[in-house]
C-alpha cells in the first residue's frame, strides 16, 4: 500500500509545483516558497500523524485510509482551486505569496505527511522493531514515488498533461485507501504477526533501548535533510546544464535519486534483520555518514570527468552511456542517505514508548532541515558561493555529523581507527585533488570531449542559475544557447535581423515591452530603434547585468535613458501590472522544448500579454522552429505572421511594410553609428537582401517569410500549447 501511495505524491508534487509556478513565476523566489511550503506542510503532518499515533486502541490502518481518500478528494478539485485563487492574489508580494501557496498546499502535504508514523506505529506494534519498520516502510514509499517519476515523463505528462495526471494520481490514491479499509477488514486486530515487513522479523532483531540521545538524533536528522536537498538542487544545476534543461532531464534526476534513497533503506532493513545492532549500529551510522559526504563531494567532478569522454552529440552511444553512468552516479550518492534516515530512527527510538511519535519527531526535523536548505541555497548560499563552496560547506556538515555521532558507538577497534583514519585522510584530499576540475567544471559537462578547444571565457553562478560565455561572444544560459554580443545588421551572426525588423510590422512602436534580456543585442537593437521612446526590460536572472558591461557593441544599453530594466519573472510582471499598455511586446524566448517554456508560449500567457496590447499592438516572438508555438499564437490572435524564426501575432491586420522598413533601417543609428552606411555599395546592396527577404510557403527555410493565410493552411493540425498539456516540454520535436 505504500509502495502504490509513493505514486501519487509524487504526481501531485510535479503538477501543483507547475501549476503555482505558472501563477506566481519561476524566478528563484517564487520556486524556494511553493518548495518550501510543500516541505512544511509534510513537516507538519509527520507531527500530526506522530500526535494521533500515541491514541491507544486506534485503527491506524483505518487513518491512513482516510489519509489517502482525503488527499484524492483534494487532488480533484486541486487544479480548479489553484487557478480560483490565482485569479485573484497572482502579482502579489513575496510574502504575500508565501503564505499563500502554503495554505494552499497544506490540507494534502499533512495528509501525505501524516502516513509515515501512522504506518511505523502499525508496524512497530508487530516488529518490536523501529529500524527494519522504518526502513521497510521508506523502502516502499520512495521507490513507489522513484518509479513514478519515470512513468510521469515518459506516460503520464506528455499524454495526459495536469489534470490527467492529478486524476491518475487521485485515483491511485483511492485504490490505495480501499486495499487499506479491505486490509483492516480482513486481518482485524491481528497485528502482532511476526511478517509485517518485508522479510520474516527474527526476535533477536528486538530494540530494547534508544542508544543516541534525542537532541542529537534531531540534529543529525535536519543534518541530513540539509544536506541532501542541498546536494538534489546543485546536482539537478549540473544535470541540466549537461543534457539541455529539459522536464526529462529533472524527472530523470529526481527518479535516480529517489530510487537511490529506497535502495538504501532496504540495505538497512537487510542490514538489521539479521540482528546487527546496539553500538555497533551507531558506530555505522557514523561511518555512513562520513562515506556519504565523500561520495556526495565526488558526484560533481565525476559528472565532468565522465562526460569529457563523451561525444558532444546527445544521441551518440558513448553520451548515453556517460548519462546512465551519472544517474548511476547520482543514485549511488543518494542510496547513502538513504541509508541515514532509518539507522538514525533504529539507534534513537524505544519501540516500546510510542515510537510513532518519535518519529515524527525525527521525520519532521529532517523535513526542516531539507525546508532550510531549500531557502538558504536558494536565496543565499547560491548567489555568493559557488558550486565547489557549496559542496565544501556540505562536506564540512558531514564530517561534523560524523563527529557528534561517533562518541556514542561502542569501543573502536583497530580495523575501524583505520578505516577513520583513511576516511579522514580522504575528506582532506579530496577537495584539495578535485579543485582544478571545479575551476573548469562547467566547461567540461557542456563541452564534453570538445574540451579544451572549446571552453567559456567567463562563468557567472548565482541563485538564478549559470551563464558562459565562450571567447567568440556566444552566451550559454543553464547550458542551452543564449545567443550572441553582437548587434552587426550587415555580419549577422545570430539573426540579429529579427529585432531590427520591428518598424516593419509596427508603423510607431513608441512604446515596447521586452521579455528576456539576454545578450543585451536585442534591447540594445530596439532601444536605439527611431521609433522606440520608451523601453522596459523584463529578465529573469540578474547575472546578464554582470556581463553586459564587459561588452562594448551592447554595454551602453544599461544606460540608455530609454531603457527600463526590472528583474522578474515575465509573466508574474505582466499580471502584476494589469494596467500596462504596450504598441509592442517582444520574447527572443528561449527553445520551445526546455522546462518551462511553455509558461511563455500557452494560450494562458498569450492572452495575458493581448490584454497588455494597446489597439493595433503586436506580440513578436521566437517560435524557435515549433509549428505548435506557431499554431498556438495564430489560435488566440486574429492575425500572423511568420518572420524567420519568430512570430508576429496581432488582433489587428498585420502589413509587411517592406519600403517603411527600408526607409528606418537607412535612419538607424547605434550610439551614433549608422546601421547602414549609404556610402558604401556594398552595405546598400546587403540592404536590399535584408529588406527583400523571400516568401516561404513551405517554411523550410530559416530566413523567409510567410503570411497569415500560408500560415494557417499548414499549421492547420498542429498541437495548441496550453498550461495544462505544457505540449512542447514533456514531448521534444
Amino acid at each position: 500500500m505504500f509502495f502504490a501511495s509513493g505514486f501519487p505524491a509524487l504526481i501531485y508534487q510535479i503538477v501543483w509545483q507547475r501549476a503555482l509556478f505558472a501563477i506566481y513565476g519561476i524566478n528563484i523566489q517564487a520556486v524556494t516558497i511553493v518548495v518550501s511550503a510543500f516541505m512544511l506542510g509534510l513537516g507538519l503532518g509527520s507531527l500530526t500523524g506522530g500526535a494521533i499515533s500515541k491514541v491507544k486502541r486506534t485503527s491506524l490502518i483505518a487513518l491512513f485510509a482516510a489519509a489517502e481518500l482525503g488527499t484524492a478528494m483534494f487532488g480533484c478539485v486541486s487544479l480548479r482551486l489553484f487557478r480560483y485563487v490565482g485569479e485573484t492574489t497572482a502579482g502579489s508580494s513575496l510574502a504575500n505569496t508565501a503564505v499563500i501557496c502554503f495554505l494552499l498546499v497544506l490540507f494534502p502535504t499533512m495528509l501525505m505527511g501524516a502516513t509515515l508514523p501512522l504506518l511505523v506505529e502499525h508496524l512497530v506494534r508487530a516488529s518490536h522493531n523501529v529500524g527494519i519498520s522504518v526502513s521497510s516502510l521508506y523502502f516502499a514509499n520512495t521507490l513507489g514515488s522513484g518509479v513514478a517519476c519515470f512513468l510521469a515523463a515518459g506516460l503520464l505528462m506528455p499524454t495526459l498533461g495536469q489534470t490527467g495526471s492529478v486524476l491518475c494520481a487521485a485515483s491511485i490514491n483511492v485504490l490505495v485507501a480501499l486495499t487499506a479499509v479491505a486490509y483492516r477488514f480482513h486481518f482485524g486486530r491481528r497485528v502482532s504477526v511476526p511478517d509485517l515487513t518485508f522479510g520474516s522479523v527474527p526476535s533477536r532483531t528486538t530494540q530494547n533501548s534508544s542508544l543516541l540521545p534525542m537532541p542529537l538524533a534531531l540534529f543529525c536528522a535536519a543534518s541530513a535533510g540539509f544536506v541532501a536537498l542541498t546536494y538534489e538542487i546543485l546536482w539537478y544545476r549540473l544535470a541540466a546544464f549537461a543534457f539541455e534543461d529539459t522536464p526529462s532531464v529533472f524527472a530523470s534526476l529526481l527518479g535516480s535519486y529517489l530510487i537511490g534513497l529506497a535502495l538504501g533503506s532496504r540495505a538497512v532493513e537487510r542490514y538489521l534483520s539479521r540482528g546487527r545492532e546496539g553500538g555497533n549500529s551507531v558506530r555505522r551510522l557514523s561511518t555512513i555518514v562520513l562515506a556519504s559526504s565523500i561520495v556526495s563531494f565526488a558526484v560533481a567532478p565525476f559528472f565532468a570527468i565522465d562526460l569529457m569522454y563523451s561525444h558532444a552529440n546527445g544521441r551518440d552511444p558513448a553520451t548515453v552511456v556517460a548519462s546512465a553512468l551519472i544517474l548511476l552516479s547520482i543514485c549511488v550518492a543518494a542510496a547513502f542517505f538513504g541509508v541515514i534516515f532509518p539507522l538514525l530512527a533504529h539507534v534513537s527510538i524505544d519501540p516500546d514508548k510510542r515510537p510513532g511519535a518519535s518519529l515524527s519527531y525525527i521525520y519532521a526535523a529532517n523535513i526542516l532541515g531539507s525546508t532550510v536548505g531549500t531557502v538558504l541555497v536558494g536565496f543565499v548560499l547560491m548567489e555568493h558561493l559557488s558550486e565547489y563552496k557549496i559542496t565544501l560547506l556540505m562536506l564540512g556538515v558531514g564530517i561534523a555529523v560524523a563527529l557528534a555521532i561517533l562518541p556514542y558507538g561502542e569501543e573502536l577497534r583497530p580495523t575501524a581507527r583505520r578505516s577513520i583514519a583513511l576516511g579522514v585522510a580522504a575528506v582532506v584530499l579530496v577537495p584539495a585533488l578535485s579543485r582544478p576540475m571545479f575551476s573548469s567544471l562547467y566547461d567540461r559537462i557542456l563541452f564534453k570531449s570538445a574540451y579544451p578547444t572549446r571552453r567559456f571565457q567567463e562563468v557567472i553562478e548565482n541563485r538564478n542559475g549559470v551563464i558562459g560565455v565562450t571567447p567568440d561572444g556566444t552566451v550559454f544560459g543553464g547550458g542551452v544557447y543564449d545567443g550572441r554580443f553582437n548587434i552587426d545588421l550587415i555580419n549577422d551572426r545570430n539573426i540579429i535581423i529579427r529585432p531590427y525588423a520591428l518598424s516593419a510590422f509596427h508603423p510607431a512602436p513608441h512604446r515596447v515591452l521586452m521579455i528576456g534580456l539576454g545578450s543585451g543585442s536585442w534591447a540594445q537593437v530596439v532601444a536605439n530603434n527611431p521609433e522606440v521612446d520608451d523601453l522596459t526590460v523584463v529578465e529573469i536572472n540578474p547575472g546578464y547585468l554582470n556581463l553586459i558591461p564587459k561588452y562594448p557593441s551592447v554595454a551602453p544599453v544599461l544606460h540608455n535613458r530609454k531603457v527600463e530594466i526590472v528583474i522578474d519573472d515575465g509573466r508574474r510582471w505582466l499580471i502584476s501590472h494589469p494596467g500596462e499598455q504596450f504598441d509592442a511586446i517582444v520574447m527572443n524566448t528561449t527553445f520551445h522544448w526546455r522546462n518551462h517554456a511553455t509558461n511563455l508560449l500557452s494560450v494562458e500567457f498569450l492572452r495575458i500579454a493581448r490584454a497588455h496590447l494597446k489597439p493595433g499592438g503586436i506580440l513578436f516572438y521566437n517560435a524557435t522552429g515549433s509549428g505548435d508555438v506557431m499554431a498556438t499564437g495564430l489560435a488566440v490572435f486574429r492575425y500572423g505572421f511568420r518572420f524567420t524564426s519568430s512570430l508576429i501575432v496581432s488582433d489587428a491586420p498585420i502589413v509587411f511594410d517592406r519600403d517603411r522598413w527600408r526607409r528606418t533601417l537607412l535612419h538607424y543609428a547605434i550610439d551614433g553609428k549608422p546601421v547602414i552606411e549609404q556610402a558604401d555599395p556594398q552595405q546598400m546592396l546587403r540592404l536590399e537582401e535584408i529588406v527583400g527577404i523571400p516568401n516561404d510557403p513551405n517554411g523550410r527555410r530559416l530566413i523567409s517569410v510567410e503570411d497569415d493565410e500560408q500560415l494557417r493552411n499548414r499549421l492547420q493540425h498542429r498541437t495548441i500549447i496550453t498550461d495544462d498539456n505544457m505540449a512542447t516540454e514533456w514531448r521534444k520535436q
